[in-house]
């Protein structure tokens, strides 16, 4: 699978093209912000936008879901958790103090362990509750998109409704570390870095020892 990643939004948002060099199908993983700019490099590209993945529910990684959508028709794929939590009325009233667009509801909601197939390459999805209910990583060996579960050198925030630092721990423990050492970590913010390792995570992230 290719993977481009784009640093988009106010908020600094690590977004990514995942596409297979076959068939040409991609995915846009979590459009927050410049969206005419990940729409010109698909079609610099020649791909066909299939999903629009997030990987949670924050603002900041779906704001630009709308607009995508309606230049694509991709379907927007979110884990059923956080398309629930995300959806309820106080939430939404909570995080449009942020000043950004919110997702429409997903198109297709998944769970642990579904496959997302784009083109002849799929990703698996991993939940990976704590920064919200429903966050997730994306999985296709060698390479894991961690969203803001897990950072080059940190993890996700926890003190936003829906988040829990042991739940966090334990996703990261339980669900990533396992993985191979050599798994590429495609962050969902590069606050430490655009990409890591599992090795080195689990060698250095102070917040993992």
């Amino acid at each position: 699978m290719r993977i481009e990643q784009h640093i988009v939004g106010m908020m600094g948002v690590c977004a990514y093209i995942l596409s297979c060099e076959k068939t040409r199908h991609a995915a846009i993983v979590d459009p927050g912000g410049d969206e005419e700019r990940l729409l010109a490099a698909v079609e610099r590209a020649g791909l066909t936008v299939v999903y629009i993945i997030a990987t949670h529910g924050h603002p900041d990684h779906v704001c630009g879901n709308r607009r995508i959508k309606e230049a694509t028709g991709a379907k927007i794929v979110m884990h059923e958790a956080d398309d629930d939590f995300f959806n309820q009325p106080n939430i939404k009233n909570y995080f449009s103090m942020l000043g950004l667009e919110e997702s429409p509801p997903a198109d297709l909601r998944v769970s642990d362990g579904d496959l997302l197939a784009i083109g002849e390459e799929s990703l698996r999805v991993i939940h990976t509750p704590g920064h919200t209910p429903g966050g997730m990583c994306l999985y296709s060996p060698p390479d894991l998109l961690t969203g803001d579960t897990l950072f080059v050198g940190g993890i996700g925030r926890t003190d936003f409704p829906g988040g829990s630092h042991a739940e966090l721990i334990a996703s990261i423990g339980k669900k990533l570390l396992v993985l191979p050492p050599q798994t590429t970590v495609w962050p969902g913010h590069g606050y430490g870095g655009s990409h890591s390792t599992i090795e080195d995570e689990r060698r250095s992230n102070p917040y993992l020892r």
